[in-house]
């Protein structure tokens, strides 16, 4: 069982130092029992202490990685029900369907979108992370070359789907190597499920006919040694498997361990109409899962659903921010003009969008400023001129253009005077304070 805040606070080194950034040991040691805190916060605590206070600082929902390598998918390790109190963690993962049923152009189709589906957005890689192979064939054979081709011409991470403990054990014996996500303990073969769990160190999925079957599942493969599991609660009706997931995410807060692992859902088994798929997904991706397998990926429903992924996945306490730097947009050249924003991502991605919209070829400066807007920047003192002159002197820009001429955003109007004085020989021009009127001024922009 967790321990208490009192019984934890009885293992740390009581010095109230406040370098975990709580004033006392105690209030460390609530906050750590409530899991709004982590052990490593801590610098002077024991390594006996440590080892007892695992279990305490352990995340409610398991951490379990599937896979190996850059594509390693990390799912679980959640500690709060909703977004504001902390953060969400781990992002669900998306897997694609392949059944070793479909002909061989199809299933190298599935292949290509799974390596060539990716987006770039606020400066980050948006893609899929899995291929959730099933075995429907009846035909060991064929599904061993379906799993063998996947992983030789991808390097997603790997779902075996399969009832049939024969064909997964000769699946994991062509790619345990890439920590495949075995697919599923039931009540029927839970035994030899965990047994190929433990020899090739793998994940398992558990799936019950309901929650209860769930909860022995998982204490049945718990108590034969497997620690990382998924959950699968079997329904494939959208309403009772959206209360299964706000179930299974309230019960392991509650301390419940039979229910502290990540969920897997199969929008892919709930309609066959692809948009209504993609908006269960979507559902899902809110509350609570920790996979999620589609039929198929189509770029029109896949982007919206990686976006979304991604803004509730990011931390609320801190915005997204664009790498300070250089951007070159449009391929400018020395007579090309220079503006310079923020480095808010969504400021970037407007005004970089518009500079593109504008068809003339620009050099954009981003200065950090810890990912505020402009006029929150500004108002920080973090875009004013002392800082900005600053940054365009080490950026490198002046080996890039002839002139001298810095387009500062119309928002930051107030620091023209101070530029000129802070950059000796540069030329300010106030741009719009508008992003959507940057390319008509682009337009007629000519250098000093």
């Amino acid at each position: 069982m967790p321990l208490t805040g009192i019984e934890i606070f009885k293992l740390l080194p009581k010095t109230n130092c406040g370098k975990c950034g709580v004033p006392t040991c105690l209030a460390f040691a609530m906050q750590l029992a409530a899991g709004k805190a982590e052990l490593t916060a801590c610098p002077t605590v024991s390594e006996e202490a440590r080892a007892k206070l695992s279990e305490a600082a352990a995340p409610p929902i398991r951490l379990v990685t599937i896979g190996t390598g850059s594509r390693s998918l990390r799912v679980g390790g959640e500690t709060v029900l909703f977004r504001h109190e902390k953060r969400f963690e781990n992002p669900p993962g998306l897997a694609i369907l392949i059944s070793d049923l479909l002909p061989d152009i199809e299933i190298n189709a599935r292949i290509t979108k799974i390596n060539s589906l990716r987006y770039e957005r606020v400066g980050l890689t948006l893609r899929p992370e899995l291929a959730a192979i099933k075995y429907e064939s009846g035909k060991t054979e064929r599904f061993i070359s379906v799993v063998d081709r996947v992983k030789k011409q991808s390097d997603c991470s790997i779902i075996l789907m399969s009832s049939d403990t024969g064909a997964l054990s000769a699946a994991l014996k062509i790619c345990a190597d890439r920590k495949p996500l075995i697919y599923a303990a039931t009540k029927d073969n839970a035994a030899q499920v965990a047994d190929l769990a433990k020899e090739y160190n793998c994940p398992v999925a558990v799936k019950g006919e309901n929650l209860e079957e769930v909860m022995q599942l998982t204490d049945q493969l718990g108590k034969s040694g497997i620690k990382d599991m998924v959950i699968d609660s079997g329904t494939r009706k959208l309403k009772k498997a959206f209360e299964d997931q706000i179930f299974i995410r309230k019960a392991a807060l509650a301390k419940n361990r039979l229910f502290g692992f990540p969920t897997i859902t199969f929008p892919c088994e709930m309609s066959t109409d692809p948009m209504k798929e993609a908006l269960i997904a979507s559902i899902f991706i809110a509350k609570y899962a920790g996979l999620i397998v589609l039929s198929n990926f189509d770029g029109h429903s896949l982007f919206p659903l990686l976006v979304e992924r991604l803004n509730i996945y990011t931390d609320p306490q801190k915005p997204l921010a664009t790498k300070e730097g250089i951007y070159e947009i449009g391929g400018p050249g020395e007579n090309s003009p220079v503006l310079i924003t923020s480095n808010f991502s969504l400021t970037y991605f407007i005004v970089s969008g518009e500079i593109e919209n504008s068809k003339v070829p620009a050099y954009l400066l981003v200065k950090d400023t810890e990912g505020l807007s402009v006029m929150t920047a500004w108002a920080a003192g973090k875009f004013v001129a002392d800082t900005i002159a600053q940054f365009v002197k080490k950026s490198g820009i002046a080996d890039k253009v002839k002139h001298r001429t810095l387009i500062i955003p119309g928002y930051a109007a107030q620091e023209s005077g101070g530029l000129e004085e802070e950059l000796p020989g540069w030329k300010i021009e106030v741009g719009p304070r508008e992003a959507s009127h940057i390319p008509a001024y682009l337009k007629n922009w000519k250098p000093a």
